[in-house]
């Protein structure tokens, strides 16, 4: 196998690392492509293990990364969420059954960057501490205080969601379509909270809104608005039920739920063009 064939292979798991730790495709693709560059650039010849190397490259890279995104998110307008996955799509640029929820990606950016790498590593790719000690240049015993106390700020959550009823989006906008907000409360959670990113570049509530009467009148207000003339698509971001909405061919809003017990426990409505164009 050539080397630009390994790369071709390799290139979706170092784009997929990348992703989890800074939560943005474009800054994914930045830093994967900033390695490989200086990849080549090495004597290669002493190098073993090409893909434990690269991978190591990209984590450290990307962590990196993190810290000046964080830098800038304390700049944003209104709340940052992560960059949404379209998780039915077929995409050779990254490995999407690998694709962690949503709501874990919006729980990791509680995290400081290395303690996400290294929840990430640990909780979803099953490095052992040691492994992960070895990639970030750390003592093991390092590596367990970092995941003890990423796992104090966040807990344990699951890393992929529940299994939502096929019906569960159709639901929903049956709903919407009829106007019946008390439909509408008794699909939510009496602790739901919505979240929006519109980034200064789209119109969106610049806090979380708490509860269910509060987050009904949004979400119904939204879609009578803004959306009742939309081309309205069921999917799934980050293995988590969405609607994507399109006014003429062009995205402007992709709302993601997540549900406890069949009931919606939180929406994020990102609005963002940023986020949304590699979904379309």
């Amino acid at each position: 196998m050539t080397f630009s064939e390994v790369i071709s292979q390799l290139r979706p798991t170092l784009k997929t690392y990348a992703y989890h730790i800074c939560g943005s495709l474009a800054d994914a693709e930045d830093v994967v492509q900033d390695v490989l560059l200086k990849f080549l650039a090495l004597d290669q010849e002493n190098i073993e293990h090409v893909r434990a190397y690269l991978i190591r490259m990209v984590i450290n890279h990307a962590i990196n990364q993190k810290k000046k995104l964080k830098k800038q998110a304390l700049d944003y307008p209104g709340e940052w969420l992560p960059e949404p996955v379209a998780t039915e799509k077929a995409d050779a640029g990254i490995n999407r059954k690998e694709i962690l929820s949503y709501s874990l990606m919006v729980l990791l950016e509680k995290l400081n960057p290395r303690q996400r790498a290294v929840f990430i590593l640990k909780e979803a790719f099953d490095y052992e501490h040691a492994e992960i000690a070895n990639v970030l240049d750390i003592k093991p015993d390092l590596s367990r205080q970092l995941l003890a106390r990423a796992k104090k700020s966040i807990g344990n959550p699951k890393l992929l969601p529940d299994r939502v009823p096929q019906s569960f989006l159709g639901r929903y906008l049956s709903v919407l379509q009829s106007g019946d907000m008390q439909c509408l409360e008794n699909l939510l959670n009496e602790d739901i909270v919505s979240v929006s990113d519109g980034g200064g570049k789209a119109r969106a509530a610049i806090k979380p809104v708490h509860g269910r009467k509060s987050v009904a009148a949004l979400l119904m207000g939204l879609y009578t608005k803004f959306y009742e003339d939309s081309i309205i698509v069921e999917g799934f971001v980050n293995q988590e039920p969405a609607l994507f909405y399109y006014q003429g061919d062009k995205l402007v809003t992709c709302i993601t739920f997540v549900l406890t017990a069949g009931q919606i426990i939180r929406t994020f409505i990102i609005r963002n063009p940023d986020k949304l164009k590699n979904l379309n």
